[in-house]
């Protein structure tokens, strides 16, 4: 989105137009750029990648989906994602957290403090801040697509992981250094997304199998992890009697988690009486991030599927904590030195 010259009235999507500050640029000029730096620019014969475009057009559709609600279309991720506005919005509705920073920056050095602030935010979600990163708040507020496509590949794979990003997409790369006897130029092959091989190699899971081929047990196993649920959340007070509904605002989820694992949740990480559907997305997000951690989830799970109560979803979920304590329960009553 560029900024309309020559308007003397402000039409209905002039605001947003006026706040793209910034000029996408060029490959530099030797005097622009600062020497011993380097910089990276993407070659046409990159960005007319089929791959490349494939990948641009499914994180812009999936942004766009998770903007609809706020009235937010995205229709450049070079253009429209530089000033932290859209990345702002983006990540409060995957995370359901808040932000102290202002809704409309309209300078210049707003729209960067507004950016550095979100991304700080972001880099937090990610649990990415000792990590070296493919993005930097100068790379996106110079409109750097190969760094803006770095980074939504890593909030897609985090917050919605079933998102069917094409995968192994490469892209050359031209990477310009000033130096003493003027600009070198190297090319290089730069990877967006993993390869296939990479992945989990396992498309469907146990349950994918159970719904589809014996959807009569799915009740027997819905009651089997209800009773053990009921168990661990007895000494709370607690108890369980629809997984599909009851999970949806992950709050039986932490608590549950709190009791097998040992965590100790403070009132202010989470919500204990949320009361809309982002809080309910903060609280279940949390869950799986400490499921993650402990190595729990072998199947990705888009925690937005909880909170819309899918029950294969929140059957995964649940299972997975089943299987570790109710077996290792079972283990610890067998007998020892029992023939069987």
């Amino acid at each position: 989105m560029a900024a309309r010259a020559g308007k003397a009235e402000m039409e209905p999507e002039s605001l947003y137009n006026l706040l793209q500050l910034p000029k996408a640029v060029g490959r530099p000029a030797e005097e622009e750029l600062p020497q011993g730096e380097k910089k990276k620019y993407l070659p046409p014969t990159s960005r007319g990648d089929p791959k490349f475009g494939e990948l641009q057009k499914v994180l812009m559709e999936w942004i766009n989906a998770k903007l609809l609600p706020e009235h937010i279309v995205v229709r450049s991720l070079e253009e429209d994602i530089f000033d932290g506005l859209i990345l702002h919005h983006l990540f409060q509705m995957l995370t359901g957290l808040r932000l102290d920073v202002e809704e409309m920056a309209l300078t210049v050095p707003n729209q960067r403090r507004k950016l550095e602030a979100v991304l700080e935010a972001v880099n937090r979600s990610l649990r990415a801040e000792d990590q070296p990163l493919k993005w930097s708040v100068d790379a996106i507020f110079n409109k750097d697509l190969l760094a803006t496509l770095h980074l939504l590949v890593a909030l897609a794979k985090r917050f919605q992981p079933d998102l069917p990003l094409p995968t192994n997409v490469q892209v050359e790369v031209i990477t310009m250094e000033s130096t003493k006897s003027g600009l070198k130029s190297e090319k290089s092959m730069e990877q967006l997304t993993e390869c296939s091989t990479d992945k989990d190699p396992a498309t469907k899971d146990v349950f994918d199998e159970l719904f589809k081929l014996a959807p009569e047990k799915v009740n027997a196993v819905k009651e089997a992890i209800v009773n053990f649920v009921n168990q661990k959340l007895d000494r709370l007070g607690l108890s369980v009697q629809n997984l599909d509904t009851q999970f949806a605002d992950g709050v039986l989820l932490l608590l549950l988690i709190g009791q097998l694992e040992g965590f100790f949740l403070h009132l202010k990480e989470f919500y204990l009486t949320p009361t809309s559907p982002a809080e309910m997305l903060h609280n279940v997000t949390l869950a799986l991030e400490l499921l993650k951690d402990e190595g729990l989830l072998s199947y990705p799970i888009n925690p937005e599927d909880i909170v819309n109560k899918d029950p294969k979803s929140t059957l995964r979920v649940l299972y997975s904590l089943f299987r570790k304590h109710k077996l290792k329960e079972n283990a610890d009553s067998t007998p020892r030195g029992s023939p069987n």
